[in-house]
């Protein structure tokens, strides 16, 4: 008898709770979008292990941030949760440039692969320069998808909009945008050292 009373109450609240979901559909909002990208920076070190005396190396720091605004409306029975505004940023915001302890700074060889290393910086920053149309269509489709989530207590609301932010953070567009930024950063890699003959530091030896 009483695990009959307890799966209709658990039934009950399942029906209660879905219903109450769907009055907060007509809450739901057309999200805004901001879309910034960090500031960088550059710093160049000469590590004390050693490196390829010919190469030097990029560390890139990619930036992908989602915060979001939520509109909070009270409601018979408890509170619907709206995703309002998404506040991204993606960018880079720092890049550090390795080069072997055997070049000292500003001679030859020291400058010409400092300056190849500036050239795949200028690759990573246009990834990020050629894609703001594509990262502001992915986001607006993602958070176009995030529908309302009703709540009964205004204390879980704080819960509901970190719900709304991790749903928009694993929406299958943000999810593919971020391969998509990985992917382009390597084919733009590869096209800098492709076309980079190697001439200008050759020189520095003759």
């Amino acid at each position: 008898m009483n695990k009959i009373v307890c799966t209709f109450l658990s039934l009950f609240v399942f029906i209660f709770n879905a219903v109450a979901g769907d009055d907060c559909l007509g809450y739901k909002l057309n999200p805004s979008i901001t879309l910034n990208t960090p500031i960088w920076s550059k710093s160049v070190v000469q590590p004390l292990q050693k490196m390829d005396v010919l190469h030097g190396n990029v560390v890139a720091t990619l930036v992908d941030e989602f915060e979001i605004t939520a509109d909070i409306t009270s409601i018979e029975d408890g509170f619907c949760v709206t995703l309002k505004n998404v506040d991204a940023t993606i960018g880079y915001s720092d890049f550090l440039v390795q080069i072997d302890i055997s070049h000292r700074p500003n001679t030859c060889s020291y400058n010409a692969i400092l300056q190849h290393e500036d050239e795949h910086i200028r690759a990573y920053l246009s990834v990020i320069e050629d894609n703001q149309y594509l990262f502001a269509k992915s986001i607006k489709n993602a958070s176009d998808s995030i529908v309302p989530i009703f709540v009964k207590n205004e204390k879980d609301v704080e819960l509901a909009i970190d719900k709304l932010n991790a749903e928009l953070q694993n929406h299958p567009d943000i999810i593919l945008l971020k391969q998509q930024i990985r992917a382009d950063e390597e084919i733009r890699n590869k096209h800098v050292d492709i076309n980079d003959t190697g001439e200008t530091l050759k020189k520095c030896f003759d």
